[in-house]
């Protein structure tokens, strides 16, 4: 039944993704490039202050990339940059540890199920390396997953 629920959230934001379009006023951007599997996403931020008031990104990738994404920008705007960077060090202990499944995550906890597949862990968290880059600064070349 859970599993039934995780399934429907990724597929639900991989076909209608949120906060997939390009942001010409971003404060700050950042590429990423999942050369293992061919995923690319361009993440905008704007930034007031420490503050992420709004966050969107472009790409191609397979589901799990682009519901990452999705649900990735959905889960930071109003953050600080401090708070944005613990929720993608949790996400990332989530896909990557046997550390036990909590709800303090929310919806991103749809992703646990993909500690069991490594080469999809980073399809995963792509958006989030991406989003550490833009909240470090200007990137030249694309953040890969590597």
């Amino acid at each position: 039944m859970v599993h039934d629920l995780y399934q429907e959230t990724i597929l639900d934001h991989s076909k209608r993704p949120r906060n997939c379009h390009p942001m010409e006023d971003a404060t700050r951007k950042a590429e990423g490039y999942n050369p293992l599997c061919g995923d690319k996403l361009k993440l905008f931020l704007k930034m007031d202050g420490d503050i992420v008031s709004d966050v969107s990104f472009v790409g191609s990738g397979c589901a799990i990339s682009t519901a990452s994404a999705s649900l990735m920008t959905e889960s930071l705007k109003g953050k600080t940059r401090t708070e944005a960077l613990k929720v993608m060090e949790k996400f990332h202990d989530l896909l990557t540890t046997d550390s036990p499944v909590t709800q303090e995550l929310g919806k991103l906890v749809v992703f646990c199920g993909v500690r069991d597949y490594p080469a999809r862990v980073k399809c995963a968290t792509l958006a989030w390396h991406t989003l550490k880059s833009a909240l470090n600064g200007a990137v030249e070349e694309p953040v890969s997953t590597e």
